[in-house]
């Protein structure tokens, strides 16, 4: 029983998959295995200390569309359904609702300005509070309507602060960072309306030209077409038709690197990997990494040779490098975005892919925060924006493949998979005419373990959309306790902001404050004021 018990405890803190050896019936899961595990995991959490302290540093880990089911599959693939996925060691979950101001199920825009600014806004919109509806340039305008982000919180308590993503750098998610916009869509200025193009700044130009943009020391990802005006398009760089493409001339590269070197800062510019292993991180006080004309590559078809795209953990480890330099601290926003575009596309094993890049480089970011010292000082987050319409289903045998058949199904003996969406375009849709009917086409007939397979959806739409479920947050590290249970999505900012000081807690006084016991004496105090016959002398 000890030995179990012991075995567990490692296996639980190490990562590791115990699957593979209990798929060998090695081990009885009979009532002594599950008693030992549960007395191990009750041990656990009656040794943890909670970590009180000011958080020095902030990271910020976001898996676009990485709801509960995306975590639960990705968990599955990578270790076994015993196994853990790096970041669900952290001691401390929350749950998050994702609702926008005026949307069930919400974008991408509305729910990274809760996670980031601290309030839910109208669905398309970044950075701006609920005085703003999608499209309204001149409401945009209003500084009433303007919200502040945790990198402008960061930026004026003295920290050094940076964002990657492989997304484009002007994608919804990291535009709620830096910008206030009316619309998610106005990356650049060929989709903005003439007479907003008159009056508003385009996203890209507010992370070039205005605060906190241009103070943003680290700054990766893809989106050079929306930077640069006539950016040339290649068989390996190809243009985004998702995307816009800037017209007005400008290069925002060029006057990037023109602001720091009027105010007297070294910067690097890279577009590839080894360009990116070059750059020493010792004398340079500002990196732009700019490696796709739109998002870059999902890590299967990523271009891994030296002149390619650095993966996610690569791009993570350099902005660790270069923060980690600042004496005051640093906050750093990690976007794992192509685990959304991979559900929008119905393709399950891609997205589930993305989720294990996104888990690597949690993993390599505490290796790193533990070799420099700074693990105690580090407030680490895993969380998502949003939830995706991906369904794990159909009783399936324990240790079967996570792609892999379920059953048939009960009503027409047509097999079909574990995952599955509920919505999705004509490539999900799989159901071919039999008569005067519809016949659902048989998975077991087609490479349902591909990257490239469709997983099968219920209703036909133009793309797998999001879900509105809740979303969890794991953390770790100083004042972690405070994310615990169910919580509104704009909660994550404040937590973020009272943990390091920051922006409403830059003035709080010692973090003490929000004790219980001075909960009680302060609650005491009122009561005296109050009771009768209590008199100030």
């Amino acid at each position: 029983m000890i030995l179990i018990a012991g075995l567990l405890f490692c296996i639980n803190f190490n990562s590791l998959s115990v699957y593979s050896h209990l798929a060998d019936s090695e081990i009885l899961e009979d009532k002594d295995f599950w008693y030992s595990h549960a007395r191990a995991s009750i041990e656990r959490t009656l040794h943890h200390k909670q970590n009180t302290q000011q958080a020095k540093n902030v990271v910020v880990f976001v898996g676009d569309g990485m709801g509960i089911n995306t975590i639960t599959a990705s968990r599955i693939y990578k270790a076994g359904e015993f196994g853990k996925l790096s970041f669900e060691q952290f001691p401390h979950v929350a749950l998050m609702k994702t609702y926008s101001v005026n949307k069930q199920v919400p974008d991408s825009a509305s729910t990274a300005t809760a996670l980031f600014c601290g309030v839910k806004a109208n669905h398309h919109t970044a950075g701006v509070d609920a005085r703003v509806k999608a499209e309204d340039c001149e409401a945009s305008l209003s500084e009433d309507s303007k919200v502040d982000s945790i990198i402008t919180w960061a930026q004026k308590a003295g920290k050094h602060t940076g964002f990657v993503t492989t997304t484009r750098v002007t994608h919804a998610t990291p535009s709620a960072l830096y910008a206030h916009v009316a619309s998610r869509k106005w990356e650049c200025d060929d989709r903005m309306p003439p007479l907003a193009t008159h009056h508003c700044k385009d996203i890209a130009r507010q992370m070039v030209e205005d605060e906190p943009g241009k103070n943003i020391r680290v700054i990766m990802g893809g989106g050079r077409q929306c930077m640069v005006t006539n950016s040339s398009f290649s068989p390996r760089d190809p243009e985004d038709v998702w995307s816009c493409k800037r017209k007005d001339g400008k290069d925002l590269v060029q006057e990037w690197a023109l602001d720091k070197t009027r105010r007297g800062y070294s910067y690097k510019y890279v577009t590839h990997t080894e360009e990116l292993s070059m750059v020493n991180v010792d004398n340079t006080d500002f990196l732009l990494g700019i490696f796709a004309n739109g998002h870059t590559k999902m890590n299967v078809d990523r271009d891994k040779t030296q002149t390619g795209t650095p993966s996610l953990e690569q791009m993570t480890s350099t902005a660790l490098r270069m923060l980690m330099k600042n004496k005051q601290g640093f906050l750093l926003v990690v976007e794992g975005g192509l685990i959304d575009f991979a559900h929008h596309r119905g393709k399950a094993r891609r997205a589930l892919d993305e989720t294990l890049n996104l888990d690597h480089a949690v993993e390599n970011t505490m290796a790193i925060l533990e070799q420099h010292g700074i693990l105690d000082d580090t407030l680490v987050l895993v969380t998502a924006d949003h939830d995706h319409g991906l369904s794990i289903s159909g009783y399936p045998d324990r240790g079967n493949d996570i792609y892999g058949i379920a059953m048939p199904s009960r009503i027409d003996n047509v097999p079909f998979t574990t995952l599955t969406y509920a919505t999705g375009s004509k490539d999900n849709y799989q159901y071919s005419r039999h008569g005067s009917g519809l016949i659902r086409e048989d998975p077991s007939k087609m490479d349902y373990t591909s990257f490239d397979y469709y997983q099968q959806a219920g209703i036909l739409n133009n793309e797998v959309a999001h879900g509105g479920g809740d979303v969890p947050v794991y953390a770790t590290g100083p004042m972690a306790h405070l994310f615990h249970g169910v919580q509104e999505q704009n909660y994550v900012a404040f937590a973020v902001a009272y943990a390091a000081r920051i922006g409403p807690y830059s003035n709080a006084g010692s973090l003490a404050s929000g004790s219980p016991v001075m909960f009680v004496l302060t609650l005491t105090l009122c009561w005296c004021l109050l009771h009768k016959g209590f008199h100030l002398t």
